[in-house]
């Protein structure tokens, strides 16, 4: 006899429903499982059969087979434990095979036969609701997280008893506790807002028009100006998240086991803020068979904050421009390649120098012009072309006053962003910063590109660089309510380019 019921395995945020198909045939007792499983996936075997045991259901004296189809897709992870359980009791006749045809179900087994939480749920149970497959059972733990899903008939289940017994088994367990999903590192909200920050008119501005277009951000400047404490409140600034958006984001998070969801779905932009000693793997994604995310899929939809930019390994820093360019990142592995989405504003704050106390004269700094221009050469320039705005941020004086407080900034940015998606709606954009380069240069008449033409003459600035500094000159014109940029939007995108450029 065969069993079936249906899970879902994940490659990257993409989920796979997958048919599990149990087959218990005469002969020595045996078990196995087939269908391209990793190590963990493989181990099921001993935890299914001690869970099955602990539950009070005599587990078959037969040769099992376990089929995970479709049979070429790799499969990791011990998300399938409790649909490995009901598919191989439907098959031995001790559940009811055609309850168990209709369910989805994710879950890890304990030894002692409770449901444990899973990572991944979310984006699990969408995919699972767009296959046509609603009717899902999860760990408890993670039930508040699945029922985030539209449309998802939703039940937690303590432990693989309550499973077996709502399929019409006699399974008998003690009593037990749901066991809670793992502590979460999730980043609590902090109150920032930009009047903690006095002065630096320039840098508050610039941090304003990267808002509003979704312009990348290099900050130059002595150690104390306030160039991380600009950098953590441009996310106060930045809109809501729409839905899709939210989903997405969460999703990684719920992957990642970053995401509380007791907070319900995350509408807020993230901001990632990773230690310079982070390893390539840390920063892009990684790891053995499938890989995992990493930060800059973490700041999809948000900021991802390079403090100390220059301490970071050039090779590290050099990952970036993939992602920078395309907003998603492709990670390939033997098992497969992963893809997650990578589209996120790139801040980064750098010293002038490694004593950081290089600024207007020099004076007090102990460095050398070589070891200036070493460490600030440690930005390559390929990676300084994608930044779009540079500014120089000075030392912070007493005389400095507290700034426009963040309620105030952001007003100002979602309306000049409501103004870029009415023009670019057609299109298919939402940002100055996401439109293409032909399309900008057709936009923008030949007087206000002359500037820049000139600029790429003399060999100031690339193909790349011209494009970047046509969204810069439109995210202005959105800023200050002009129907399209002029020369005074060209001249200023312009000055925040190559402000701070080594």
């Amino acid at each position: 006899m065969i069993g079936r019921c249906r899970s879902v395995v994940l490659t990257g945020l993409m989920g796979h429903v997958i048919d599990v198909e149990a087959h218990v045939a005469r002969g020595l007792p045996a078990f196995a499982i087939v269908g391209l499983p990793d190590a963990s996936l493989a181990e099921a075997k001993d935890r299914v059969r001690a869970a099955v045991a602990s539950s009070g259901v005599e587990w078959p004296r037969h040769r099992i087979t376990v089929n995970l189809s479709p049979a070429s897709l790799p499969k990791s992870g011990s998300a399938t434990d409790l649909a490995i359980a009901v598919a191989v009791l439907a098959a031995a006749g001790v559940v009811d095979a055609g309850l168990a045809r209709e369910l989805v179900l994710l879950g890890e087994l304990g030894l002692d036969g409770r449901v444990r939480p899973v990572r991944g749920v979310l984006p699990a149970i969408a995919a699972a609701v767009q296959a046509g497959a609603a009717r899902a059972v999860v760990p408890a733990g993670n039930a508040r997280e699945a029922a985030l899903v539209a449309g998802a008939q939703v039940e937690g289940a303590i432990a693989l008893a309550s499973v077996l017994g709502a399929l019409g088994a006699e399974a008998t367990a003690e009593s037990l506790e749901p066991v809670p999903a793992p502590a979460m590192r999730v980043q609590r909200a902090v109150a920032r807002d930009l009047a903690d920050v006095r002065g630096q008119p320039l840098a508050r501005h610039a941090l304003e028009v990267a808002a509003a277009g979704g312009h990348h951000l290099l900050m130059v400047g002595p150690p104390g100006a306030g160039k991380t404490m600009l950098a953590e409140r441009l996310p106060g600034i930045l809109p809501d998240l729409d839905d899709a958006e939210a989903v997405r984001v969460t999703a990684v998070h719920s992957l990642a086991g970053t995401f509380d969801a007791g907070a319900g779905l995350m509408r807020r932009p993230p901001l990632e803020a990773p230690h310079h000693t982070a390893s390539s793997a840390a920063i892009v994604g990684g790891g053995s068979g499938l890989a995992r995310p990493g930060a800059v899929s973490l700041a999809h939809a948000g900021v991802l904050l390079l403090d100390e930019a220059p301490e970071f390994p050039t090779r590290v820093l050099d990952t970036l421009r993939q992602p920078l360019e395309r907003g998603e990142i492709v990670l390939h592995r033997a098992h497969g390649a992963t893809r997650y989405p990578a589209r996120f504003q790139l801040v980064m704050a750098a010293n002038p120098c490694p004593c950081g106390m290089f600024a207007g004269t020099g004076e007090g700094c102990s460095c050398t012009a070589l070891a200036r221009r070493r460490y600030l050469g440690r930005l390559s320039g390929p990676l300084l072309d994608r930044v779009d705005i540079r500014v120089e941020v000075g030392a912070a004086a007493r005389a400095d006053q507290p700034g426009e407080p963040t309620a105030r900034v952001a007003a100002r940015v979602r309306e000049a962003r409501d103004a870029a998606r009415e023009r670019l709606a057609p299109h298919g954009w939402t940002l100055a910063g996401e439109a293409t380069g032909p399309w900008l240069r057709r936009a923008t008449s030949r007087t206000a590109c002359a500037g820049l033409w000139r600029a790429v003459e003399r060999g100031a600035l690339t193909a790349r660089g011209f494009d970047r500094s046509l969204r810069l000159a439109w995210t202005l014109c959105d800023l200050e309510g002009a129907a399209s940029p002029g020369v005074e939007h060209i001249t200023q995108a312009l000055a925040l380019r190559e402000g701070a450029a080594s």
